[in-house]
């Protein structure tokens, strides 16, 4: 009986395993009593560490700067930065190594800064910066002046260590996947709050429409919260309100994210259309609920093992040379997955298109 198998048998991710057998909070407790039940069920014994192992080498912090848009209070719960976790500690304890978490109100930034400087808790830090500009991020690595790597952003022209998607590619592959399939009336369901990964998302998806002779109308646009996974009223009106103006449905829809793309098609169920019958979803992300919602969710996966283990090994390598190490920018490479909430357009939009 491994990890996998327990989370096939609760029907959860790994990393959700590894959060109940670990009594780490980021799951809900009926879940939680789920996944021991069924590892006491199974008799999963967890793989023991070698002596080298029993007391690890070093420590390293994960630092999350937490706001109310993209990176929540409880971030941890989130399905992309959970997976992230996970990875990033299997990565650490692969090196003998701990992992911190500190968590910062972004309402308290300077303080929050002050503090992680002042404790030095560890021998180095991952710092989480999805939802950090350049300006904060130059402030944090002046006051933390120490081994630092940063995940999920990335900018040009800052003398620190960054690991990041390749979202312009992957916005590219989803705008390439839609015009493959005949797609030419397009939307667009942006975030109502921005971040680098979605402003580069939207360059790669724009690059991808004007090469086939495509592009987006200003009236094919939405915006709605990219934080939750049911269905939205924001998004509903703004459909609604489209369609009142005596306009068609778009016969398709990309989606900044897996979580704007999930609420779409709940909310695009509740007005009565189809997916992918009616219209076509995409996002991007291909969190573990990609999978589970239904029609499974088409969508850019983002190798998130392969970020975390880069973090990590970055880190590592700065923390046991003694010395500074000259900073590096990666950009992981995105692959696109195609499952059923995306197809060709119906035959009546595709001949209505052509007459156009």
């Amino acid at each position: 009986m491994k990890m996998d198998d327990i989370a096939r048998l609760a029907g959860v991710s790994k990393a959700a395993v590894s959060l109940a057998l670990n009594g780490k909070p980021g799951i809900g407790p009926d879940t939680r009593e789920r996944i021991l039940q069924i590892a006491a069920e199974h008799g999963y014994q967890p793989k023991t560490r070698t002596a080298s192992r029993d007391q690890p080498a070093g420590s390293i912090t994960f630092l999350v700067f937490a706001n109310s848009g993209i990176v929540l209070e409880q971030y941890y719960q989130q399905p992309f930065f959970r997976e992230l976790i996970q990875y990033i500690e299997e990565r650490c304890r692969a090196h003998g190594y701990s992992l911190l978490f500190t968590s910062v109100d972004m309402a308290n930034f300077q303080e929050g800064i002050r503090a992680v400087a002042e404790e030095k808790r560890s021998d180095g830090v991952i710092l989480l910066g999805t939802n950090l500009n350049k300006e904060r991020l130059e402030q944090i690595a002046d006051s933390l002046n120490g081994p630092l790597v940063v995940l999920d952003t990335c900018f040009e022209t800052l003398p620190i260590p960054f690991i990041q998607i390749n979202n312009v590619m992957g916005g590219y592959q989803a705008g390439s996947h839609l015009c493959r399939l005949g797609h030419r009336d397009i939307g667009y369901i942006a975030s109502d709050i921005r971040i680098r990964n979605f402003d580069d998302r939207r360059v790669g998806f724009l690059q991808a429409l004007r090469e086939a002779g495509a592009e987006l109308g200003a009236d094919n646009e939405f915006a709605v919260a990219p934080t939750i996974l049911s269905s939205q009223d924001a998004l509903k009106k703004q459909l609604s309100a489209y369609l009142d103006k005596g306009r068609s449905l778009p016969t398709a829809l990309f989606c900044e994210c897996d979580y704007i793309a999930i609420s779409a098609i709940k909310s695009l169920s509740e007005l009565g259309f189809r997916v992918p019958e009616d219209v076509s979803v995409v996002g991007f992300d291909n969190i573990t609920e990609a999978l589970i919602v239904s029609p499974e969710l088409t969508t850019v996966h983002v190798e998130k093992e392969r970020m975390a283990h880069l973090a990590v090994d970055s880190l590592m390598e700065s923390i046991e040379s003694g010395s500074a190490v000259a900073a590096s920018k990666i950009m992981v490479d995105t692959q696109f997955i195609e499952r059923s909430s995306s197809r060709a357009p119906a035959p009546a939009a595709a001949a209505s298109l052509a007459k156009g």
